[in-house]
């Protein structure tokens, strides 16, 4: 057991503020905790900090930002017992899923330490200038990636500690030189807590300006409206549903000024089962299957929600490995009350369908999920857009296809995805080929033989999509390029060195 006692305030620039109205938190186990809320004046002072701490952290060596990192991950580790303590009581998340997520934190904010030493990102450009260039001399031209300012980021209810306080959003947009103010998930509010202690010891340690990052409790509405209205706020990273990600989007796109909004909103990704995998190993895949979509009881935004396979006895046994691997699942806690309510309530509009039949049928109640499967065919799953709504939590739809030509028609009738995924053995390298074009189009990334559940954090990674799954389609909020959100270019005429970024040096 560790120490650690919430104190519920909010941190802003360094100070720990108490705001006037309160919440408590509901964890799954343990002791409930009282949080101060915020609010838009907090968010005002909070903001404010974060501009004036810009014309110092963006100004700053990259070996100072890559310093700072480490010691945020230095921090984290150190309070390792505390956080997987209490993260588990809030969430319902085992410890060893925590102690994992908690390395990919700490891992993916070391790798952008190292990725922004080398410089790679700033993508430097020079065209030396041409004075003797007839008709018209050249000018001497350089450009370099600069940090855009303060970023707002919202803690995920899924991922409380790699998508939220110190996660890939803060990692990333600290990392290009952006300070950051967060918005606490209500659903760990403890956990963003012990979190954001860590990151202002990593800013006392390494002397920064303590508007680098400031964290914000907000168990309504408000304090999230009031942040991306705020007129210094100049981009805004968010992981969470669609109806809440598409609110935000538009509030930054009504701004006087608008801004960039970075938001994974939600994926149902699909899975295509080709004909020799089914024929193969159809019964092994659908066990895999059930895995991958039962996982953390469904609540991962890669969780693959929809298998696609040809009607006939192969994919008969694929649906009957699926079914009886599901049906050995207890139920599992889920985040919070209002998702398993949501989950219920996503379950009821597939059980009123008439264009799905139950294969198996759960009733969940409270904060506990079990699992359940539908069956469709293409045709009615084209015909009725509601069946390819996400339903978080562990849930699947097995779509039928009666033919190669049937499949191709069902992908093009996706909308954007973050993932999709291809099982296939030799025999289905050529439907395998025509699909390949549609899935590039529909998905953020393209992987085969495997399930979507579990994203590594690298160079080449890519968590996005087209709409829905993203908002915009040439980002990813995970792997280094995510760094390049929080960036800009700018060009450099004929300027002195003396004037030059040190970037550029």
């Amino acid at each position: 057991m560790s120490d650690f006692t919430p104190h519920g305030k909010n941190l802003i620039a360094g100070e720990w503020i108490a705001g006037e109205a309160t919440f408590a938190s509901a964890p799954v186990t343990g002791p409930s905790h009282t949080f101060t809320d915020g609010s838009p004046a907090l968010v005002d002072a909070a903001v404010k900090a974060a501009e004036e701490a810009f014309w110092s952290y963006g100004y700053s060596t990259r070996a100072e930002r890559a310093a700072f990192l480490n010691a945020i991950a230095d921090e984290i580790e150190a309070r390792a017992e505390a956080i997987t303590e209490i993260g588990s009581q809030e969430t319902g998340l085992p410890e060893g899923r925590l102690q994992g997520e908690r390395g990919r934190t700490t891992g993916q904010i070391r790798m952008f330490a190292d990725h922004i030493l080398k410089g790679d990102y700033l993508d430097k450009r020079h065209d030396p200038a041409l004075p003797d260039r007839a008709p018209l001399p050249r000018p001497d031209l350089r450009m370099v990636q600069r940090p855009i300012g303060p970023v707002a980021v919202f803690g995920a209810s899924n991922f409380p500690l790699a998508f939220s306080t110190a996660g890939g959003d803060t990692a990333s947009a600290l990392a290009a030189g952006c300070p950051v103010v967060v918005k606490g998930h209500p659903a760990h509010p403890g956990t963003a807590e012990i979190v954001t202690e860590a990151i202002h010891a990593a800013i006392v340690k390494t002397g920064m300006h303590p508007g680098v990052f400031s964290m914000v409790h907000g168990a309504g509405h408000e304090v999230g409206g009031a942040l991306v209205k705020h007129p210094l706020i100049k981009a805004v990273g968010f992981t969470g549903s669609l109806r809440g990600g598409k609110a935000l989007f538009d509030l930054c796109a009504a701004r006087p000024e608008p801004i960039p909004f970075f938001g994974e909103l939600g994926s149902i990704n699909p899975m295509f089962i080709l004909p020799a995998a089914t024929a193969a190993r159809g019964e092994a895949i659908g066990q895999g299957w059930a895995g991958s979509l039962t996982m953390g009881a469904g609540q991962f935004c890669t969780n693959p929600g929809i298998a696609v396979v040809a009607k006939g006895a192969e994919g008969d046994a694929f649906v009957a490995a699926a079914k009886a691997a599901l049906g050995e699942v207890g139920a599992q806690p889920m985040l919070t009350d209002g998702i398993a309510e949501a989950y219920r309530a996503g379950k009821a509009k597939f059980d009123a369908s008439n264009a799905a039949q139950p294969l198996v049928t759960t009733d969940s109640d409270g904060r506990n999920a079990l699992p359940n499967l539908y069956e469709t065919d293409a045709p009615a799953f084209l015909a009725d857009h509601a069946l390819e709504e996400e339903v978080f939590g562990p849930l699947g739809v097995v779509v039928r296809v009666s033919s190669e030509d049937e499949m191709l028609d069902l992908a093009k009738g996706f909308e954007g995805q973050l993932t999709a995924t291809l099982h296939m053995d030799e025999g289905d390298t050529e439907a395998a080929r025509k699909l390949m074009p549609i899935l590039e189009r529909k998905a953020g990334r393209v992987l085969a033989n495997g399930f979507p559940t579990g994203v590594e954090v690298c160079d080449a990674m890519v968590h996005g999509g087209p709409y829905p799954a993203s908002t915009n389609f040439g980002a990813t909020s995970v792997g280094t390029m995510a760094i390049r959100r929080f960036l800009r270019p700018v060009c450099y005429q004929n300027l002195p060195e003396s004037l030059l970024p040190a970037d550029l040096g």
